[in-house]
């Protein structure tokens, strides 16, 4: 009976093995290279590879499976200390990453008028810069070292020591932002190493998870949204919401329960999505909402609060909406930003997501297909906007569903985001609710965390000042065809956000490991604070998220806080508005 109990437990690594592939990613510098000992065997190369990556798996899989089913003690073998060989102390930066990367850095500018904004923006346009991030008072930008006297020759004299280095070495900060298990000389885990699979440990939190050690490739990801699929069955499926132009699916979680008592069929499905991976060097993104979904998931019927949130409401995750371009970055450039779609330039591939939405739809503005910020030629011409738009559609059309939230992760710089992105110059009709949630959510992060996250509208520019007689606000980027201005006023989703996750600079898109547990915990408190907001519980201190975080209402620091909270006054009996409330015609500012 015991053997028979053993045998059971393995099946769940057996699904693994067979879903996931051995060479789960395939770091650019590392592709086809050759073992020295191989390299002195008299075989063909194919045996060579053959030998090289098969038989240490078919050893390891064969002792691991012998000692777990019949209870062996682990063959004795010679610890190897990980943290040694994770990393040469001296790293030997690959040929092809310094050829990429070698001699690029990442400046950071001051920004304290809209002039300055509009030098830096033109100039960057002017040299093909690559911008990362902008915010109210400083913009990043990425260039070649030997490319700074000609940027800064294009500014004005107030510019021209209002900068700093953020990353002197971006190729080397490249190289450390992947696993630290592909530097290792090992093709496969040792007895004492852990595997680069995703584990079937649950725990209170997501510590003792190696899913959430480091970033993980596509390949890794979508075996491990299968098993959560078939582990929790009576509230998880996977489900897909389209395909990508190079024939990708585009992966997703549903996860909710419809309870049948007091259920009347022809009510609709009050449905969540939190998407993420628009962009495809924006890792931390990706592993958040796995992060969030694994949380959910793994709470349901032990806290009767995210038990509430799955009976009322169903979430959709999507951790990439670009598997093209996240699977690039892994494979070539670490930075690529868009998808992967033809354009009309031959040398220039991609067209920005996040700008290729039908409402309010730029083109004009950002014609160069080399621009990071492409939107194309028109609206919804990227496929994997198309995609989730027909998906959206279709749900609402054919399948009873209702979105009543969406979630846009990005990454970087710790703000909050609402409607709308394409320009200041008209409100969204429901503002006051945007602001309201958006705050709340930014002190629900401070609260638990202490990290301080910003609330603002999407239109605003790293200066938030008015320009000319006609107004508006100067911008280092359009910010027409935004996927949270389209649900939000296409599908009439209430609440929609952009939330951009850390950090506020130091690393930007390539941010350390150890930041996926912390960042996945502060987006988690953001969704459960956004789930209890929308069942009519508008405090902090409210049902969910006290239940899961009881020492923050406990007095003493964390109250403190909470009194400082705007007190809202809740009628139970009150009904959540509906977006037909509202008068979705666009409101001009004058």
């Amino acid at each position: 009976m015991h053997l028979s109990q053993e045998i059971l437990t393995s099946l769940p690594v057996a699904f693994l093995i067979l879903f996931v592939p051995i060479h789960a990613h395939t770091i650019p510098w590392t592709r086809n290279t050759v073992d020295r000992a191989d390299s002195q065997l008299s075989l063909s190369p194919e045996h060579q590879a053959y030998h090289r990556r098969v038989f240490p798996q078919l050893t390891w899989l064969r002792d691991k499976t012998i000692e777990k089913i019949f209870g062996l003690p682990s063959k004795s073998t010679k610890i190897v200390d990980q943290s040694a060989i994770s990393r040469p102390s001296k790293p030997q930066l690959p040929a092809k990453l310094l050829a990429k990367y070698g001699g690029d850095v990442v400046l950071r500018f001051n920004l304290t008028t809209p002039q300055e904004e509009k030098s830096l923006a033109e100039a960057a346009e002017t040299l093909f810069l690559d911008v990362w991030e902008f915010t109210n008072n400083w913009a990043d930008i990425r260039l070649k070292e030997d490319e700074v006297p000609a940027l800064v020759g294009l500014l004005p004299k107030s510019l021209h020591k209002a900068y700093s280095h953020l990353m002197p070495d971006l190729a080397k900060t490249i190289y450390q932002s992947y696993p630290s298990i592909t530097f290792s000389e090992q093709t496969f885990p040792s007895n004492n190493a852990p595997a680069f699979t995703p584990s079937l440990k649950t725990s209170d939190d997501g510590v003792d998870n190696i899913f959430f050690r480091n970033y993980q490739p596509l390949s890794v990801i979508v075996p491990w949204m299968r098993l959560m699929a078939s582990m929790f069955t009576s509230h998880v499926r996977f489900v897909n919401i389209g395909t990508t132009y190079e024939g990708r699916d585009i992966p997703a979680l549903r996860v909710g329960v419809s309870p049948t008592l007091d259920h009347n069929e022809s009510d609709l499905r009050k449905t969540i999505i939190i998407s993420g991976g628009t962009h495809a060097r924006e890792w931390i993104s990706v592993s958040t909402i796995t992060y969030i979904a694994w949380s959910l998931i793994t709470s349901y019927g032990k806290t009767p609060g995210i038990t509430k949130l799955l009976q009322e409401f169903d979430f959709v995750f999507i951790p990439t909406m670009n598997p093209d371009g996240y699977v690039y970055t892994w494979e070539n450039d670490r930075l690529w930003r868009k998808n992967r779609q033809q354009t009309n330039v031959r040398f220039c591939r991609g067209l920005d997501l996040d700008r290729a939405f039908g409402f309010e739809w730029d083109g004009d503005t950002a014609s160069n297909p080399c621009s990071e910020s492409y939107p194309g030629e028109e609206p919804f011409q990227a496929v994997e906007a198309h995609r989730l738009a027909e998906w959206a559609r279709n749900e609402t059309e054919q399948n009873g569903v209702k979105f009543v939230g969406f979630l846009d992760l990005h990454s970087y710089s710790q703000q909050i985001l609402y409607p709308y992105s394409y320009s200041c110059n008209a409100d969204p009709p429901s503002l006051e609710n945007l602001e309201e949630l958006g705050m709340g959510i930014a002190k629900a992060i401070r609260i638990s965390s202490g990290q301080q996250y910003g609330v603002a509208s999407a239109c605003e520019g790293a200066v938030s000042s008015k320009l000319g007689a006609r107004g508006g606000v100067s911008r280092m980027e359009t910010g027409g065809g935004s996927a949270i201005d389209w649900f939000y006023h296409e599908l009439k989703v209430r609440y929609s956000y952009q939330i951009k996750l850390r950090d506020t600079g130091s690393y930007g898109f390539l941010l350390p490991k150890e930041n996926i547990l912390p960042t996945g915990e502060e987006a988690f408190d953001a969704v459960k604070y956004f789930g209890d907001f929308l069942l009519g519980n508008k405090g902090i201190e409210n049902s969910v998220f006290t239940e899961l975080h009881p020492s923050k209402a406990e007095p003493g620091e964390g109250a403190v806080e909470i009194d400082r909270m705007i007190d809202y006054e809740v009628d139970e009996n009150q009904s959540e508005v509906e977006p037909e409330d509202f008068n979705w015609e666009l409101r001009r500012r004058k």
